[in-house]
């Protein structure tokens, strides 16, 4: 007789499945994980910093998609699956405390940490299935193969120092990020299709966007944050509105459009899991990193808004712009099958943004690459309204 616990989500034709309060909660430690992140970028903006920001941040992202992929077919309800979510958060806490010293003094926590996660939530799944479900059972054992192999590099990475530490973990990362894209394909087991991954598109979408929404409130962290340690006078309010009205914006270009049609899209797809390994796991990252160098860019803004704009400031309030805007043009690519004009235009302009900005104010190249991104954001509402229009 089939072993069988009943762990899955119901599934209805009509309705997609809700968000539950466990997946808010467990959200929680993510907003900690995001602002350790943009600090970290903040106090190391160098090359070197910004790769290691980078790394971490492939790996945070990394560990809160694949937990999703697994609630869209777990039901959080059911007490097994809750205790599974406390137990990452438990583990998510320690990864994201170690990320300011992940590489000095605490690599081998946050290697271990991350490493028992990943390996840990596939087992539990694995468990969870039981013999019922052997399509997805053999999708998981799949990924199991691969993440044991990523978890050698973590570890043996969280064992050394300098740029050893770094090249393995860029190693284990490439493992991590090319296996969905080859199917997790095994010897001797095959490898799964777009089609086994049967994912619940809206519930998949809502999660992203509740990502996108914890990027762009520390994006408010950080600026609140600053501004409340300073000096008001009209030059630094005039920066604190030049960089809320940039995560205004942001807000306003994902959620007034992409996110709907992405939801809609996904949820009538014929093959759904495609979309969501495409659209959801990889493009989403870029708006989410564009996020996070946003916020180092708008601290650097406040803290000095005055005086020539020093070169971190110029890249980070621009590059982190055009990531956001690279994502938000590919993730409208994969959903429509076509590349929109207004990103790129956007991007355009803040790259010659960034060729003068030597030449300007931090506070006056803030408020012009605000000015960017809002006036994409009205060029797509106005391209909507004109194709509602009969």
């Amino acid at each position: 007789m089939p072993r069988t616990r009943n762990l899955l989500r119901h599934r209805s034709e009509h309705e997609h499945g809700k968000v539950t309060f466990i997946e808010l909660f467990f959200d929680l430690v993510f907003v900690f994980a995001v602002t350790q992140l943009s600090h970290s970028l903040i106090e190391h903006f160098t090359a070197a910093g910004a790769a290691q920001t980078l790394l971490l941040t492939l790996a945070v992202w990394w560990v809160w998609i694949f937990t999703s992929w697994v609630t869209n077919w777990l039901d959080p309800e059911r007490l097994p699956v809750r205790l599974l979510l406390l137990a990452i958060m438990l583990g998510g806490l320690v990864m994201s405390a170690t990320i300011p010293q992940a590489f000095e003094a605490r690599g081998i926590a946050f290697a271990a940490s991350y490493a028992l996660i990943q390996v840990g939530r596939t087992l539990f799944v694995l468990w969870a299935l039981g013999d019922e479900h052997r399509g997805l059972t053999r999708n998981f054992q799949r990924i199991l193969v691969w993440l044991l192999a990523s978890a050698a590099f973590w570890l043996a990475g969280g064992f050394t120092e300098g740029t050893t530490r770094l090249v393995f973990w860029i190693a284990a990362l490439a493992i991590e990020y090319v296996a969905p894209s080859v199917g997790f394909r095994v010897p001797g087991i095959g490898r799964s299709t777009t089609g086994d991954w049967k994912v619940e598109g809206g519930h998949l979408s809502e999660r992203c966007a509740l990502f996108i929404i914890i990027a762009l409130g520390e994006s408010i962290l950080v600026t609140g944050a600053t501004f409340s340690a300073m000096a008001w006078s009209p030059t630094t309010l005039a920066a604190l509105a030049a960089t809320f009205v940039s995560s205004l914006a942001m807000w306003w270009l994902y959620f007034a459009y992409s996110a709907e049609a992405g939801s809609r899209t996904i949820s009538g797809a014929a093959d759904p899991g495609r979309l969501a390994r495409l659209a959801y796991t990889y493009i989403h990252l870029l708006m989410v990193a564009g996020i996070i160098v946003s916020a180092a860019g708008d601290e650097f803004v406040l803290a000095h808004p005055a005086g020539h704009s020093e070169p971190k400031t110029i890249v980070a309030v621009t590059s982190g712009l055009a990531l956001y805007l690279a994502g938000s043009m590919l993730f409208r690519w994969a959903i429509a099958g076509r590349l929109p004009l207004s990103p790129l235009f956007g991007m355009l302009a803040l790259a010659l943004l960034a060729a003068t900005a030597h030449w300007l104010t931090p506070l006056v190249l803030s408020v012009f690459a605000s000015l960017v991104i809002v006036a994409i954001a009205a060029w797509e509402a106005r391209a909507r309204a004109s194709n509602r229009c009969p």
